[in-house]
C-alpha cells in the first residue's frame, strides 16, 4: 500500500521528459510493469505461508494441541511478520540512504527468498519438538523484516506520474498483485493436495510451493532492479523527492498523516483476511468439506477480485477516491452483518460469501493505495509511504485471522462479522478526520 501524494510543483510530464533525457522517456505504463511484478511476488509469498498456516503447520508443528488451538497458535506466528515489517523499514531505510535502492532491494529480497525457501525444509514436532515452532517464528520474523525492506518506491512514483484524470486507474495497479498472488498460490496448493495422498501432502507435497516462491522472488528481483537502478529512474526518484529520509524525523513531522493513512484502509485490510485466510480455516475446522474444494473457490473469488480492482480504478476516476472508499466501507459494514453466516451454508453459501466478498474487497482494496488525500512533505514522502504501508498492514490485517477465528469459535460466526464492522467504522472515522484536516489546510 502507498499513500496518495500531491503532485510536486513541476508537472509530471516535465519530470518524465527530464528523467528520460539521454535514455528514453519514462511512462506510467512502464512503471506499472515493475509494480505488478513486485507486488505479485510478495503476495505469492504471503499466501503460500497463509495457506500452509491452516493446512500444514497446525499438524506439523503443534501436534500436541487440538486442531483449533493448533490453528490459533499458527495464526499467532502468522502475525509476527506484520509486527516485524516496521523494523525492516527502519533497517533498510538506513541501507537505502547509505548504498541506494539497488542494494536495499537485493538484500531485502535475498532475505525474503532465503527465509521462505527455508520454511520448505522445516522439521516437524516429532523431529525436534517445540523447537520446530521456534524455527518457524524466527523465519517468519525474517520474512517480515524483508517485506519492510522490499519497499522500492515504484507505487509512489507511479501515483505521482499518473495523469491527473487517471490517478484512480493507476492507484489500483499495485493492488492487482494480491489476487494474482492468491490465484497462483491457491492453485498450486490445490494441485498438490488433489494429486497426492494426505500423508504425502503433509510429508513433502506442501513444501514445493515454498520452493517455487524462492524462484519467483529471483525473477521479481531482476525485473525490479532492471527498472530501479537505471539512470533515468534514479533521476526520476530524485526529481520527485522519492529518496529515503531518516525514520525519526519522518515520524516527528509526518506522524499525524501517517496515522490517518494507516487507519483509512482499515475496513479493506480487515476484509482482506476475512475472505482469504479466515474462511479457509473455518471451513477446514468446522465443516466436512475438503480443503481442496475451498481452494478452488478461492481461485474463483480471486478472479472476481481482479475484475473488481480494475473497476475500482474506473469508478475512482469518475466519482472520486474518497467517495469510493467511504461507499465500500459502508458496503463492508452491511456485508459484515450477514455474510459470515454463509460459511455454514455449504457449497452455495461458501461460494456466495467468497464472490461477494472479493467484489467488495476489490472495489475497496483497489483504492487503498490512495486512501489519504493529504500530501506528505516532499522530502519525507518516500519514507512516510513505507511506514504508512507497514502500519496499515499491521493494524488492519496482521491479527485479523487470529482474532476472527478466536471470536467465531467461541461466540459464533456473527461475532466475526462484528470484528469486520469495527474495521469499517475505523475507515469512516479516518476519512472524516482527513477531510476535516484537508479543509483546514485549504
Amino acid at each position: 500500500m502507498t499513500v496518495d501524494m500531491a503532485a510536486s510543483e513541476t508537472p509530471p510530464e516535465a519530470n518524465l521528459a527530464h528523467a528520460g533525457s539521454g535514455a528514453h522517456g519514462i511512462s506510467p505504463d512502464e512503471i506499472a510493469i515493475g509494480v505488478i511484478v513486485g507486488r505479485t511476488s510478495e503476495f505469492f509469498d504471503f499466501f503460500v505461508y497463509a495457506i500452509a498456516s491452516v493446512l500444514v503447520f497446525p499438524k506439523l508443528l503443534f501436534t500436541p494441541l487440538d486442531p483449533l488451538d493448533g490453528t490459533l497458535a499458527s495464526f499467532a506466528l502468522f502475525a509476527l511478520a506484520f509486527v516485524a515489517r516496521p523494523v525492516g523499514s527502519f533497517i533498510f531505510t538506513a541501507i537505502d540512504r547509505a548504498w541506494g535502492k539497488g542494494i536495499r532491494l537485493t538484500v531485502a529480497l535475498f532475505v525474503l527468498g532465503t527465509s521462505t525457501v527455508a520454511m520448505g525444509f522445516l522439521p516437524s514436532y516429532q523431529s525436534i519438538g517445540w523447537y520446530a515452532a521456534v524455527v518457524l517464528a524466527v523465519l517468519r520474523l525474517a520474512q517480515g523484516v524483508a517485506l519492510g525492506g522490499s519497499w522500492d518506491g515504484l507505487p509512489s512514483l507511479l501515483a505521482l506520474n499518473a495523469p491527473a484524470n487517471r490517478r484512480g486507474w493507476y492507484a489500483m495497479i499495485p493492488q492487482l498483485g494480491a489476487p494474482l498472488g492468491l490465484l497462483v498460490a491457491s492453485g498450486l496448493f490445490a494441485f498438490f493436495a488433489i494429486n497426492l495422498s494426505a500423508a504425502d501432502f503433509l510429508d513433502w507435497g506442501w513444501r514445493y510451493p515454498f520452493f517455487v516462491a524462492f524462484a519467483i522472488n529471483v525473477v521479481a528481483l531482476f525485473a525490479r532492479l532492471r527498472i530501479v537502478v537505471t539512470p533515468a529512474y534514479q533521476r526520476s526518484f530524485q526529481s520527485r523527492d522519492l529518496e529515503a529520509a531518516p525514520i525519526l524525523p519522518t515520524l516527528r513531522t509526518q506522524g499525524r498523516e501517517i496515522v490517518i493513512g494507516a487507519f483509512a484502509p482499515l475496513a479493506s485490510f480487515a476484509l482482506f483476511h476475512m475472505v482469504t485466510v479466515f474462511p479457509l480455516s473455518w471451513v477446514f475446522l468446522y465443516t466436512d468439506q475438503p480443503p481442496t474444494r475451498f481452494l478452488v473457490i478461492e481461485v474463483i473469488g480471486a478472479v472476481f477480485g481482479v475484475g473488481a480492482i480494475v473497476a475500482s480504478g474506473i469508478l475512482a476516476d469518475q466519482y472520486g477516491r474518497r467517495r469510493l472508499l467511504a461507499a465500500t466501507a459502508l458496503a463492508i459494514g452491511v456485508y459484515s452483518g450477514f455474510a459470515p453466516q454463509l460459511l455454514n451454508g455449504g457449497d452455495v453459501g461458501e461460494t456466495a460469501y467468497m464472490i461477494l466478498g472479493f467484489i467488495i474487497l476489490g472495489l475497496s482494496f483497489g483504492q487503498s493505495s490512495g486512501a489519504v488525500a493529504s500530501a506528505f512533505a516532499r522530502q519525507y514522502r518516500y519514507t512516510a509511504s513505507a511506514i504508512t504501508s507497514d502500519l496499515a498492514w499491521m493494524f488492519g490485517a496482521g491479527f485479523a485471522p487470529l482474532v476472527a477465528l478466536a471470536i467465531a469459535s467461541r461466540f459464533g460466526l456473527p461475532f466475526a462479522g462484528a470484528y469486520l464492522l469495527s474495521g469499517a467504522v475505523g475507515t469512516l472515522v479516518a476519512l472524516g478526520v482527513n477531510r476535516r484536516l484537508a479543509g483546514e489546510r485549504e
